[in-house]
């Protein structure tokens, strides 16, 4: 057995990286790919390795010669690697092909061992590595039957994405034997690239091969095994991320993409706070039944958006402000304010983030469990000459919420000292207090200078992905103000379309918000019994556990996303030496699964 590797190609989509060097020699996590994979085949006995070189060849072949291997290479020029692609590539080392059995790889490819092996361990001859697709995927693509025969090969062009369910990836790592190479893939190879030109992939064969009667290459499916293709700088850092070695470090680096999440198909994302009990499938269907108009068509003004909202929140569009996320809108109105800020913490940073920290006053909320009522607030505010004040409420990370009657008495204490409120209600959709919402007209013109209010759609409704957010104020100067510094089209005709139906999904909506509470009461029971976890109580959709017994927060987070599931590390953020975490509130089965392996960390402890 030998193995073949192409590498001759430029690498062009990395722009920098392959300016001087070929693409296989790009480091990923401190190691080259080429390095990478010469040290897991010089592990496998193999005969020998055959590298198939071009672009900047000399650069590459000092470079593999410097590694220390004790597999023999040889080496293979493509003199025209500019104007080819890797059928002829593959075609020029049609000799060695037909002299042994071969693994044939791209060398662009990130693997772990078990890749390899699960090609070796399997008995039958001839094999075409693949995976099942996944969104994030590019190229072709195969359909198989139960017996794992090639049933079609579909170049990326011609994928149809209603039929991906059905569909797997090749890696781009093949097993043949020396007699199909001879008897098979090479005349073929060589007829196809005299009938159709040296600019072809290698992989159209395989598909005229599995119209063959007599089916000569199987696929082989890999389960779960850890691979990447790389062929551009997003796919290099999505890849630095899934290979890094480190836990504690891959967990920082995957932490830090703050989403986009739709790249780590397997994982779970216990992290980042929506609803998942809603939009409802039918909702959903009703949004992709249009999607080609949305796409392919202008949103409205925010004078149209404005009258959504209105429709939806009862609030009048004189008094609003729609932000592409709450996000947008914090920025504009934190750049507004004037005069001394208030802030709990521990709390969502991303008010407090947007503020001169020399006009900013913290609260440190070191109540037991970081719970703080009305009193509190007004005890240390008080005398600190503030102009504003932020309360997050339900606040995030701890849950702790303040009842509505107790917001009354805290907005009348802050209109006697002319301070205004600042008041997120992101969570308050989730409280087992009932009709907590202050976005109703009467309460914004009541306190006009005193009151402003914010929420993300986004994280209530589940739809984090149309980035939505509301403010409103009975300060028509500020609405002007903050309106005039979002551009016309801020938000996209999909999150229009929501606003317009969203109305039709209300009865939806509140049984998604049961189903919520009800979650919420079995996983704090759930935790509540896992010796080493001290849930605390929240009204929000995420709990805030306190981890004992030694438990480190950043050990944790790691294991937990070795397991594919991403947890949010508190304990930096909390700033009293306590270890703590923040679990999302997610469906009763994914829960399920989370305390599942929570317990089975307990029993690794011992």
């Amino acid at each position: 057995m030998q193995a073949v590797i192409l590498a001759a190609g430029m690498g062009k989509r990395l722009k920098q990286y392959t300016k001087n060097n070929t693409k296989c020699m790009v480091h990923v996590c401190g190691e080259t790919l080429i390095s990478r994979m010469l040290h897991i085949l010089d592990k496998k006995k193999l005969n020998k390795i055959v590298i198939v070189v071009g672009y900047k060849k000399e650069t590459l072949i000092g470079y593999i010669n410097d590694i220390p291997l004790c597999t023999p290479v040889e080496y293979i020029e493509n003199p025209d690697y500019e104007k080819t692609n890797n059928i002829y590539s593959l075609l020029l080392a049609k000799d060695y092909l037909m002299l042994d059995d071969s693994i044939i790889l791209e060398s662009d490819l990130i693997f772990e061992e078990s890749v390899i092996d699960v090609l070796l361990e399997d008995d039958r001859d001839n094999l075409a590595l693949v995976d099942k697709y996944e969104n994030w995927m590019d190229g072709a693509c195969m359909v198989l039957d139960d017996n794992d025969h090639i049933q079609d090969f579909i170049k990326g062009r011609n994928i149809e994405y209603t039929n991906i369910n059905t569909y797997y990836k090749t890696v781009n790592i093949y097993k043949f034997s020396a007699a199909f190479s001879k008897h098979i893939y090479v005349p073929f190879l060589t007829a196809y690239m005299d009938a159709m030109g040296t600019n072809e992939y290698y992989e159209s064969v395989i598909k005229l091969i599995s119209m063959l009667e007599c089916k000569g290459i199987q696929a082989k499916r890999l389960d779960n095994q850890l691979w990447y293709e790389i062929d551009d700088i997003q796919d290099l850092d999505i890849a630095e991320s899934l290979f890094e070695n480190a836990e504690n470090k891959r967990y920082e680096l995957i932490s830090k993409r703050y989403g986009g999440f739709w790249r780590y198909p397997k994982m779970m994302d216990y992290c980042y706070l929506v609803n998942p009990y809603y939009p409802t499938d039918r909702m959903r269907f009703e949004i992709k039944n249009n999607f080609d108009i949305l796409l392919q068509s202008y949103p409205s003004g925010q004078d149209i958006l404005k009258l959504l909202a209105n429709k939806h929140f009862g609030v009048g569009k004189e008094y609003l402000a729609i932000g592409n996320g709450a996000a947008e809108l914090i920025d504009i109105l934190m750049n507004s304010l004037e005069g001394k800020c208030g802030f709990i913490i521990p709390t969502f940073e991303e008010y407090r983030h947007r503020y001169p920290e020399n006009e900013s006053v913290f609260m440190n909320a070191e109540y037991p469990d970081f719970k703080y009522g009305v009193e509190d607030m007004i005890a240390f505010f008080k005398d600190k000459n503030i102009s504003n004040i932020v309360l997050i409420n339900p606040d995030n990370p701890s849950g702790n919420m303040i009842c509505k009657e107790d917001i009354y008495r805290f907005i009348d204490w802050c209109v006697d000292n002319g301070i205004r409120l600042i008041l997120d209600e992101s969570f308050v959709d989730f409280s087992d207090y009932k009709e907590q919402s202050l976005f109703h007209d009467d309460i914004i013109k009541q306190y006009r200078d005193n009151l402003i209010l914010v929420k993300s759609i986004s994280k209530s409704y589940g739809v984090p992905g149309v980035r939505l957010g509301i403010l409103a104020s009975g300060d028509t100067k500020l609405i002007e103000k903050i309106n005039k510094q979002l551009p016309i089209w801020n938000i996209n005709s999909f999150a229009e379309y929501f606003l317009q139906i969203v109305d039709k999904y209300n009865d939806a909506y509140e049984r998604s918000l049961v189903q919520l509470s009800d979650s919420r009461k079995k996983m704090f029971d759930a935790l509540s019994h896992i010796s080493y976890m001290r849930p605390i109580p929240s009204h929000a959709n995420y709990i805030m556990v306190e981890l004992l017994d030694g438990v480190m927060s950043r050990d944790l987070s790691a294991y937990l996303l070795q397991k594919n599931i991403l947890i949010k590390d508190l304990t930096e953020k909390m700033g009293n030496h306590r270890q703590y975490i923040r679990l999302a509130i997610r469906t009763e089965d994914e829960n399920a699964i989370l305390c599942k392996i929570l317990n089975e960390y307990k029993n690794k402890l011992k």
